[in-house]
């Protein structure tokens, strides 16, 4: 029996270096990334509103935010000098005060931002939130990365929150050259795995 695996494996393995080899030609050498991230974001509009919520997303340390909260941070920013939402609510743990660091360096007045700390995942951005906004009328804007908006528009609408998306065109910016499409498709799939679990919990 070990013999026969031991004859097996050898096919096995060029059949696995073959498979991942295509998905590499695949994914660096067309627009599948791009056009997956337009899927997952949805509808492509700049809903305006008295209220604009911004999702924080990764942080390297105290101080420094990752590359998917610098461009949630910049769109945030060109948002609000277009519209000049009255209230800005940021979420997130520590990635929500690196982001109103860049706001107000900005200019963004520190008034019109409120910040949710706590956050360590998306259902707990939702319901945080939720706290936050329990008297304050209006529209809620949702803005966040372009893979990220499913599964957060979802979750915020099981919370109790209508919010209109906004998406940040994060992969798309990341897949327009062949050096970024990697690394997209590997947040494309992480973001699918999670659609997966939130869906088998309930949460979306």
């Amino acid at each position: 029996m070990f013999s026969k695996w031991a004859r097996a494996f050898p096919r096995f393995a060029i059949n696995v270096f073959a498979a991942i080899g295509l998905i590499l030609v695949v994914v660096m050498l067309t627009p599948v990334t791009s056009i997956y991230a337009r899927w997952l974001a949805g509808p492509w509009t700049d809903p305006e509103g008295p209220v604009l919520i911004v999702l924080g997303g990764a942080s390297m340390e105290e101080g420094i935010i990752g590359v998917n909260t610098y461009w949630r941070a910049v769109y945030a920013l060109r948002a609000y000098k277009k519209s000049h939402f009255p209230l800005v609510i940021l979420t997130g743990a520590q990635a929500a005060e690196n982001i109103r660091d860049f706001l107000t360096f900005q200019g963004v007045p520190s008034n019109a931002i409120r910040l949710e700390t706590r956050a360590t995942t998306t259902r707990e951005n939702a319901l945080y939130v939720r706290e936050m906004l329990a008297n304050v009328p209006g529209r809620k804007i949702l803005m966040t990365s372009d893979y990220h908006m499913f599964r957060a528009k979802r979750v915020f609408a099981r919370a109790g929150i209508d919010v209109i998306p906004r998406p940040v065109p994060d992969a798309i910016k990341q897949g327009a050259n062949w050096q970024g499409r990697w690394p997209a498709f590997v947040d494309e799939i992480v973001e699918s795995l999670k659609i997966g679990y939130y869906a088998a919990r309930g949460w979306i």
